[in-house]
């Protein structure tokens, strides 16, 4: 068994996740990718706001920036 393998045997619903992406249009793989950023979005901030409670909003919201600074710098 290869680890390739080993990965959709871990995820079983793998492919059913495939066969519903292939079956959504363009336009609604795109609305899907901006539902998901969104929800990736808001968790962060979710948890930055568990990990600093003391800080402010603008605080939380420039330790979000920081962090997707320091992130879009590792991709490039």
């Amino acid at each position: 068994m290869t680890d390739m393998d080993a990965d959709i045997k871990s995820k079983p619903n793998h492919q059913l996740y495939l066969h519903v992406l292939m079956r959504m249009t363009p336009d609604e793989r795109l609305a899907k990718a901006f539902a998901l950023s969104a929800w990736v979005k808001h968790l962060f901030l979710e948890g930055l706001k568990k990990r600093f409670p003391e800080k402010t909003k603008e605080e939380i919201h420039r330790i979000y920036l920081d962090r997707l600074t320091k992130c879009y710098n590792r991709n490039y």
